[in-house]
């Protein structure tokens, strides 16, 4: 099963105000486990950079001013998500975002149903808690110090442990773990019937001094409904 851990920083909270993407970043998962694969882009908004995100993510005017713009970066982007689900914290903001960047370059839209969002996830598992990133990383014990600003990259990687962690730690169901593909299943397989050995059917009847004590107590109790007639 491969996923994708994804972040994005932006210019403001609402592409429909003309805020732009920034930068992506993107941790490729396979069966719960980071292979080493990522994408990570700064992207050139074309507008200028509001002093509110400046302070989040650190990423000014000038250092964008020579990086590519979307549209250079979506091909590679798709091709690196592929079909794989999207892991993503406050999955609503970060995909109205990117849906807004592929609309407008005639790309169809993602549907929200191939994303995950670990906000949901961390309320329903902590009701009433913390559920920003921050948070789940100091609950979890996931060392967080290098995040002085949000960062799509960093927080993509942080994302990755904490989605873990949220599943249940990073041994995700009741397999054993081993170094390959088949170690669990090898781990846990039952035999092939011709290599069990033959075991014969334990008896279940009742001895004789089992229904002699039966009997007995039976005989104590007031109309006891073994003694009815059928």
């Amino acid at each position: 099963m491969r996923e994708i851990v994804l972040d994005t920083e932006t210019t403001g909270l609402d592409p429909k105000a003309g805020h732009r993407i920034v930068e992506i970043g993107c941790v490729e998962l396979f069966n719960h486990a980071p292979t080493g694969n990522y994408l990570h882009e700064y992207i050139n908004p074309e507008r200028d950079m509001p002093d509110e995100a400046y302070r989040i993510h650190g990423l000014s005017n000038d250092f964008l001013a020579d990086k590519p713009v979307f549209s250079a970066v979506a091909g590679k982007f798709l091709d690196f998500i592929g079909d794989a689900t999207l892991v993503i914290h406050n999955a609503e903001f970060d995909m109205r975002f990117i849906n807004a960047e592929l609309t407008a370059l005639g790309h169809d839209a993602l549907p929200m149903t191939r994303s995950v969002d670990t906000v949901a996830m961390a309320r329903r598992r902590f009701p009433g808690a913390q559920a920003n990133l921050d948070a789940l990383c100091n609950r979890f014990g996931i060392d967080n110090s290098a995040r002085t600003k949000h960062g799509a990259l960093l927080d993509s990687e942080l994302l990755a442990e904490v989605y873990l962690e949220l599943l249940g730690g990073k041994q995700i169901g009741l397999g054993l773990a081993g170094d390959g593909p088949g170690d669990a299943a090898e781990t846990t397989s039952r035999r092939p019937a011709a290599e069990r050995p033959f075991r014969p059917a334990r008896p279940h009847a009742a001895s004789e001094a089992e229904l002699a004590a039966h009997a007995a107590l039976l005989e104590q109790l007031d109309d006891p409904i073994w003694k009815r007639a059928d």
